[in-house]
């Protein structure tokens, strides 16, 4: 084995702003997303003098957490942010918000005012520690130039480990100027943090043993599938009991949309087939998920019938909405892989008889069809666009959706056979996330498709990154669904507030076509549903251009099933 020591590295004091490029450049750093200010200067500065770490420049800092969640989601990496102090940190908030409920990598490097400032109600200082407290899962503020390397090093080693999340690194300007040696280090132990990664084999070969008893299963799998990178360790469990799966919005492409036994989303807007066999159910299997209020919808009525076993590396998420009966506190990788083995090793198999009328009443349900929609109406049916768009890439595309009415029809009609496909903000439910996300997920994969899906209220709140798209020659398909409303805030005033539709209609919206081409990118309106096929081929054919399709669509659509707020997920409204 040979050992290679740069002497020089080791020799040379280094700025605090040179120490954070070097240190970013050997953690493996490709791209940094940020908007310069003063309290960053230094840092910009010590970007500017190298070449390795790419720095994106947006145009609002929202959205460079965004582009840098976009970026972590399709690939695993944490994503990386640098953002000036004040309301450059405050700006991005909401994005590590975003990353937090959704459990993303990411490192958010903020500027902040002198040490001997701090405290003083200095220009443009905010408590940055503790207005991001709450949405973080921890957060350091720099003191001494000295604690700077290894301080990045322990925030890439907690944002990445464990339940990944959002750390902050708070950092003076003056730690930025100061002076030391540099040595980058290898790797951190902390002794307050050590998550468990195996889980207790004695658990796992109970729930075995009750999977192989069960005669009504279901697994019920969420996002820590995707983040833990065990979709393929799921399909074989899945394939060995043959048992239906149902993933959440943060689990799709857990398991192939495509596959027999794959039931579709469960949920406020879930299948009929995947709700009512949660409803149903003698034994579920939760996976990396977090039976969070918009899946379960009334706890009290949440699979009545079933044993609960859950696997969650998080000891704080297992029984903290719904009481379970099998905790399994581990690693989703490590935990499936155990269990693959119990079942292979085990005397006996699943219940097949059983199985058997199963399946059979889950295609008595499939049967149904919840997701018809009106195929010969006049206007343009955003379910079909978003076919059609699936059919055009090949189901191969990225897909990153805003928030609303368009990220549900998303959600149950592309089909994402792979993981780390479907790039949506979950548990904040954040308007403006998807256009800077597809920045972030073009930059992770140049050649890729990436289309960007949205409305036409969640598209204004950034869409000033359009420049950045333009600046950066990124050729992401913004499919906008255009029905002049907060579609999804129309919606439930129809059904629950006797159609008052309160201030949920847009009565100005810009000539989106316009205003793309304005930012120097194709736009493309279309107002006919015979004009759907060739509108969407000849955007898809445009490879190295951004299109921005301006879609008109039926404003009277909702989405079909829903569940009701303090509803079972067996009392769904069907179309």
């Amino acid at each position: 084995m040979v050992f290679r020591f740069d002497l020089e590295r080791l020799k040379v004091e280094l700025t605090g702003a040179e120490i954070i490029a070097r240190f970013l450049e050997d953690e493996g750093v490709e791209h940094i997303f940020g908007y310069p200010g003063g309290a960053v200067l230094h840092i910009y500065d010590a970007l500017y003098k190298q070449d390795k770490v790419k720095h994106i420049l947006v145009r609002h800092e929202q959205a460079a957490t965004h582009a840098a969640d976009g970026y972590a989601r399709s690939t695993g990496k944490p994503g990386v942010v640098l953002v000036t102090s004040g309301p450059g940190a405050t700006n991005a908030v909401t994005g590590i918000a975003t990353a937090y409920m959704d459990s993303i990598p990411m490192v958010v490097l903020t500027g902040q005012v002198p040490t001997a400032l701090i405290g003083n109600d200095a220009f443009q200082e905010v408590d940055t520690v503790g207005i991001t407290r709450p949405c973080v899962k921890h957060n350091f503020l720099v003191k001494d130039v000295n604690e700077l390397a290894v301080t990045l090093k322990k925030a890439f080693y907690i944002a990445t480990t464990g339940r990944p999340g959002p750390v902050v690194v708070d950092i003076p300007k003056d730690v930025t100027a100061a002076r030391v040696r540099y040595t980058h280090p290898r790797k951190v132990t902390m002794r307050s943090y050590n998550p468990t990664v195996k889980g207790h084999i004695r658990q796992v070969r109970k729930a075995v043993g009750m999977m192989l008893s069960a005669k009504r299963p279901v697994l019920y799998t969420g996002g820590g599938v995707i983040l833990d990178d065990a979709a393929e360790l799921l399909t074989e469990v899945a394939h060995a009991l043959d048992f239906p799966v149902t993933n959440t919005s943060m689990g799709l492409g857990g398991f192939p949309a495509t596959d027999r036994q794959f039931l579709g989303m469960l949920g406020m807007h879930g299948n009929y087939e995947a709700n009512m066999a949660i409803s149903h159910c003698d034994l579920l299997v939760a996976i990396g998920a977090r039976f969070d209020d918009r899946v379960t919808g009334n706890i009290a009525k949440f699979a009545p019938k079933a044993k609960i076993i859950h696997i969650d590396i998080d000891p704080a998420s297992i029984s903290k909405n719904v009481k379970v009966d099998v905790p399994i506190v581990g690693s989703v990788n490590a935990v499936l892989a155990d269990m693959v083995a119990e079942i292979k090793a085990a005397e006996r198999g699943p219940n097949t008889s059983a199985l058997g009328e199963w399946w059979q009443q889950i295609e008595e349900w499939r049967g149904v069809d919840c997701l018809r929609y009106d195929k010969s109406a006049e206007k343009i049916k955003p379910q079909y666009v978003l076919q059609k768009v699936y059919e055009v890439t090949k189901g191969e595309a990225f897909v990153c959706s805003d928030v609303g009415q368009h990220q549900m029809w998303a959600a149950q009609f592309y089909k994402f056979d792979k993981p780390r496909r479907w790039i949506n903000s979950g548990g904040l439910g954040t308007m403006g996330f998807g256009l800077p996300a597809a920045m972030g997920v073009q930059f992770a994969h140049p050649d890729a498709t990436v289309v960007c899906v949205a409305g036409d209220g969640g598209i204004q709140m950034n869409i000033q990154e359009l420049a950045t798209c333009l600046q950066y020659g990124l050729p992401i398909k913004v499919i906008c669904l255009n029905n002049s409303y907060l579609g999804m805030v129309r919606q439930w005033q129809e059904f629950f507030y006797e159609e008052r539709y309160s201030h949920s209609y847009m009565e100005s919206l810009p000539d989106f076509v316009k205003l793309a081409e304005a930012y120097g990118h194709v736009g493309i309106k279309v107002e006919k549903p015979e004009d759907v096929d060739a509108a969407v081929e000849r955007a898809f054919a445009m490879k190295d251009r951004l299109v921005f399709m301006n879609i008109i669509t039926d404003a009277t659509e909702n989405v079909y099933p829903m569940v009701p707020a303090g509803a079972g997920l067996d009392e769904m409204i069907l179309i």
